[in-house]
């Protein structure tokens, strides 16, 4: 699986929004790729930041 599905995962299953610490302790990647995937993924706009440096998978 591709670290950026990784990450869209672990933001899905979540209830609350995360911080990117969060998601490496979920997904066991380096914070560098956290960060790269999570940019990534708001460019995409499959994710958004409820408040600043919290970032949650948008829901349909």
């Amino acid at each position: 699986m591709e670290k950026k599905e990784l990450v869209l995962k672990a933001l899905l299953e979540s209830e609350e929004p995360l911080r990117p610490g969060d998601v490496v302790e979920k997904t066991g990647l380096s914070k560098e790729d956290v960060d790269k995937a999570i940019k990534k993924l708001k460019d995409e706009g499959k994710i958004e930041s409820p408040k600043r440096c919290y970032y949650q998978a948008k829901r349909a």
